[in-house]
């Protein structure tokens, strides 16, 4: 598993710079999906981004770095830039919410490009070693990357749960299909690849010729999380068990047990 947004470790630096307040800036956070995360885990390698998506972007690449906030970003026109960059969701985030812009100046080069090398580079360097170890191995590797969403609607009527494997770029169709059929069985309507078909995470470590596979996982916050998004709710051990057989289902299919325990 790889949790890339729910950090909440602000340095002092980006509080400095902000040209709202703290409040302002928290619905750029998976708020909790991590401990959701830890409470599934079994004997899977999780790792968790403890900075906040504010200082850095996980989920970025190294050359969406944007110009309105960022001193050492390279122009390029808007039609070359990502949907995220030209939207504010860069490298490092513009803008949260309906908050607008987020700071009160533009970062130099050198800040920017020390949370490339502190932050981002080796949260990459852990997950591709990770992959590659799962791989060699179990003959395959499958990564599961967690985030979560703000309600997209009324419940009962939008999904709830949504996963994206770049419009079937990341991960055999077989993987998908786990995952949708546990969201099913616990009653909640899935989506896939709308709005959510994931990242650079996906897009940077996904190798399904290779056996490597990797899905994005969304979960409605409000699935888990109190009325006011904040605090754990009254169904986050569910939530957090339905995580549970998703992995459970996702190695099962990986090691090709399932199909041994239904021909059983």
């Amino acid at each position: 598993m790889s949790v890339p947004h729910a950090g909440r470790e602000y340095p002092p630096a980006l509080r400095q710079a902000l040209r709202v307040p703290m409040a302002a800036v928290l619905p750029l956070e998976d708020r909790l999906i991590d401990a959701v995360a830890q409470a599934a885990r079994t004997v899977e390698t999780m790792l968790v981004q403890d900075r906040a998506r504010a200082w850095i972007d996980l989920n970025r690449g190294e050359d969406e770095r944007d110009p309105k906030v960022d001193e050492g970003a390279r122009p390029v026109a808007l039609v070359h830039q990502s949907a995220k960059l030209r939207s504010g969701l860069g490298l490092v985030p513009r803008r949260a919410s309906s908050a607008g812009d987020l700071w009160g100046r533009r970062f130099a080069d050198s800040d920017v490009t020390r949370r490339i090398a502190e932050d981002h580079r080796p949260y990459h360097a852990a997950l591709s070693a990770a992959l590659a170890a799962a791989r060699a191995r179990f003959g395959i590797a499958v990564l599961l990357d967690v985030h979560s969403m703000p309600p997209l609607g009324t419940p009962g009527s939008v999904a709830r749960i949504v996963l994206g494997d770049r419009f079937g770029h990341t991960a055999d169709p077989r993987f998908v299909a786990c995952l949708e059929a546990e969201g099913a069985a616990a009653g909640h309507v899935t989506a896939l690849n709308a709005p959510y078909a994931g990242g650079h995470i996906l897009e940077r470590h996904a190798n399904p010729a290779g056996g490597i596979h990797a899905i994005q996982l969304e979960f409605d916050r409000s699935l888990y999380l109190d009325p006011q998004l904040d605090a754990p709710g009254a169904d986050f051990a569910g939530i957090a068990a339905l995580l549970g057989r998703m992995l459970s289902a996702l190695a099962d299919e990986a090691l090709g047990t399932r199909i041994a325990a239904a021909a059983e």
